[in-house]
């Protein structure tokens, strides 16, 4: 095979949808950035757990018609796949979640934090392990760039930590497994995509996660309960149905769909978008002030984002 650059005609049908997926990463990520609109309701009668139950029964209904019409994908599921589809599901919708929140409810609140910002790390070097992702010319300055930005976002000037006892306990390791099953269930998305259509490893994502959040809930014992009458019902419903097809169905239909034809290294950085839509969100319904830092980190991201969008779409060769 000859080491030709394509045509000009080719380049543009080869590296537009390359821009583009990667794109559809920022897009669907920034979504999860609006779910704090729906969950705040959510949590004044239902746990964290109970919510997560939900959307994904919401989801089931949703997704199982798509999951039957690409049925005939599923016959020649081995049992890599079959894995990967668990860490994508248990893993990232389910395990990863319960680990982070434990973590926030027994350790240091911004050491948490800090560490589950090592995400992008995680990905990348499974992603050259698993997947064999060659990394472009100065991504690792991009990448320091991304947590850079993402960093000022989330602490300002402000160190974390007060003491390095706080990295050293049960919640530190909930945090980093946290960070690695997201990190883990990117790349594994990534390489399903090799073999399946986007709508069918969304599907496959919130129907197998089901059963295992029932397990959970059920272990959980907490009641299940409503306050407010009719009135409170009807907002309940109506916000875990916005919850599930906006941050939910909408966002992971986006997601894959850029996903399909992006590294899973340049994804995990696209996926720094949904820091920025929860500040975002945060100043214009929350009334939180925007700060300086906050502008700084926003602008950093973005800077690595623009150039990490233009390594992804450089003209192929043959």
């Amino acid at each position: 095979m000859s080491n030709v650059t394509v045509s000009s005609s080719t380049k543009v049908s080869s590296t537009s949808p390359l821009r583009s997926g990667f794109w559809l990463v920022v897009i669907g990520a920034a979504l999860w950035g609006v779910d704090p609109l729906f969950r705040i309701i959510l949590l004044k009668s239902l746990t964290s757990s109970q919510i997560v139950l939900l959307e994904h029964v919401v989801l089931f209904f949703a997704a199982s018609p798509v999951l039957w019409r690409h049925r005939a994908e599923l016959k020649g599921v081995g049992l890599r796949q079959i894995g990967a589809l668990l860490i994508v599901s248990w893993g990232g919708s389910a395990g990863a979640t319960i680990l982070f929140t434990m973590a926030l409810s027994s350790g240091d609140l911004n050491a948490v934090l800090l560490l589950q910002k090592l995400q992008p790390i995680f990905a990348i070097g499974l992603a050259a392990l698993i997947l064999k992702e060659r990394l472009p010319k100065n991504f690792g300055i991009l990448i320091v760039l991304a947590l850079v930005g993402t960093y000022l976002l989330t602490f300002g000037w402000s160190i974390p930590f007060g003491h390095v006892n706080n990295f050293i306990g049960v919640s530190s390791l909930m945090a980093l497994g946290a960070a690695a099953l997201w990190g883990g269930s990117t790349v594994m998305g990534r390489y399903l995509l090799g073999s399946m259509k986007y709508e069918t490893v969304t599907s496959l994502r919130f129907i197998l996660a089901l059963p295992l959040l029932f397990v959970i809930t059920t272990l959980e014992g907490a009641p299940w309960q409503s306050h407010g009458g009719f009135g409170a019902s009807a907002a309940i419903a109506i916000n875990l149905l916005l919850q599930a097809l906006l941050p939910g169905l909408l966002s992971m239909l986006l997601y894959y769909k850029g996903l399909s034809t992006t590294k899973a290294s340049f994804a995990t950085l696209a996926e720094l978008s949904f820091p920025m839509t929860g500040v975002i969100i945060n100043w214009i319904v929350f009334q939180q002030l925007v700060t300086l830092p906050q502008i700084i980190g926003f602008a950093l991201i973005w800077t690595a984002l623009f150039f990490i969008s233009s390594q992804q779409s450089k003209p192929q060769t043959l």
